[in-house]
C-alpha cells in the first residue's frame, strides 16, 4: 500500500487506470476523509485533449448537487515552469463499491429501487439543464451502503450546446443520437431504457448504430419486432416495469416518456409494490 502524498491527500491505493489518468483513493489530512482523485497527465500536445476533458467535466458536475450523482470537488492544475499545464487533479467523492457492469445479476426488487434512484439523478440533471448522454451501467456505481451514484460527465451537454459529433456507447444509444448526434432529454431516457433492458434481460437490446443498407430499412415498426420482450427473459419482472422499459426504448423519440420526473414517480410506486421485506432493501444488499 503507498503512503506518498500528493499535496494534503494522503494516497491510500489506486482504483484504476485510463488512457492517460489514474484515480487514486486518498484521505485529507484534515479530517481524515476519503475521496477519489483523478490524476490527468498531460506530456505531449496531443494529450491536451484530456485536459479540455476534465475542465468539460468540471463545468458539468458543478452545476449538480443530488445524493445519486457523484460530486466532483475540485479542478486543480499544475503547471511547468513555462506556465504549460503538465497534470491536472479532479478531486471527487469517493464510492465504496462498484458499478453496476462489473456485479452479477439483481434481483428485481433491488433494481427498482437502484432504477428510482438513477431516474432521480436523471430528472436532477434535466432540472439543471444538463443531458448526461451516456447512461450505462459502467457508468452507475452502487455501493455497499446502497447508494447510488451516476458517473462519468465526459459526454455531458448542456442545453443549447450544439456540437457535430456522434458520441455514446453503441448499446445504449438512441436512434437519433446514433444518426444525428441528437443529445436531449428523450434520448438520456432512451440510455437509461436500454440500460434497465439489460440489468432487468442480462441481454442488450439492439444496437442503434446499424450501418450500410441495413440503416435505410429500420423504421419504427421493424425496431419494435428488434426489441426482444422483457418478460421473455425476466419472466419475473413486474408488467408495469416491463411497459415502462419499452417506452423508454421506442424508436420515435416521442413514444418515449417525456420526462425523467415521470419515470421516478412510475418507478416509486413499483418499488412501494415490490419491496415486501427487509431481505428486499436495496440498503441490505450485499456483494
Amino acid at each position: 500500500m503507498s503512503s506518498f502524498k500528493i499535496g494534503k491527500f494522503q494516497v491510500v491505493e489506486t482504483l484504476g487506470t485510463g488512457a492517460a489518468s489514474t484515480i487514486l483513493k486518498v484521505r485529507r489530512a484534515a479530517d481524515s476523509k476519503h475521496y477519489a482523485l483523478k490524476v490527468v497527465v498531460i506530456d505531449e500536445p496531443e494529450d491536451k485533449k484530456y485536459l479540455v476533458q476534465a475542465e468539460h467535466e468540471f463545468k458539468i458536475a458543478s452545476k449538480l448537487d443530488h445524493p445519486c450523482v457523484l460530486k466532483i470537488h475540485a479542478l486543480e492544475l499544475h503547471k511547468n515552469w513555462l506556465f504549460q499545464v503538465k497534470k491536472v487533479h479532479l478531486l471527487m467523492e469517493y464510492v465504496n463499491g462498484k458499478t453496476l457492469d462489473a456485479m452479477p445479476r439483481i434481483a428485481v426488487p433491488q433494481l427498482v429501487q437502484i432504477f428510482e434512484r438513477v431516474a432521480s439523478g436523471l430528472a436532477h440533471l434535466h432540472r439543471r439543464g444538463v443531458y448526461h448522454a451516456d447512461i450505462k451501467p459502467s457508468n452507475i456505481m452502487l455501493s455497499r451502503s446502497g447508494d447510488v451514484k451516476i458517473l462519468d460527465f465526459g459526454l455531458a451537454r448542456l442545453k443549447g450546446e450544439v456540437t457535430e459529433r456522434i458520441q455514446g456507447t453503441p448499446e445504449y444509444i438512441a436512434p437519433e443520437q446514433a444518426r444525428k448526434g441528437l443529445v436531449n432529454e428523450r434520448t438520456d431516457i432512451y440510455n437509461f431504457g436500454a440500460t434497465m433492458y439489460r440489468l432487468t434481460t442480462w441481454r442488450l437490446p439492439p444496437s442503434a448504430m446499424p450501418t450500410g443498407e441495413e440503416e435505410q430499412k429500420i423504421d419504427a415498426k421493424a425496431w419494435r419486432r428488434l426489441v426482444k420482450p422483457v418478460q421473455e427473459f425476466a419472466p419475473e419482472a413486474p408488467k408495469v416495469l416491463c411497459d415502462l422499459i419499452h417506452r423508454c426504448l421506442s424508436f420515435d423519440a416521442h413514444q418515449r416518456p417525456e420526462r425523467a420526473a415521470d419515470i421516478q414517480e412510475q418507478l416509486g410506486q413499483l418499488v412501494r409494490q415490490v419491496v415486501r421485506s427487509a431481505e428486499d432493501r436495496l440498503d441490505m444488499f450485499e456483494f
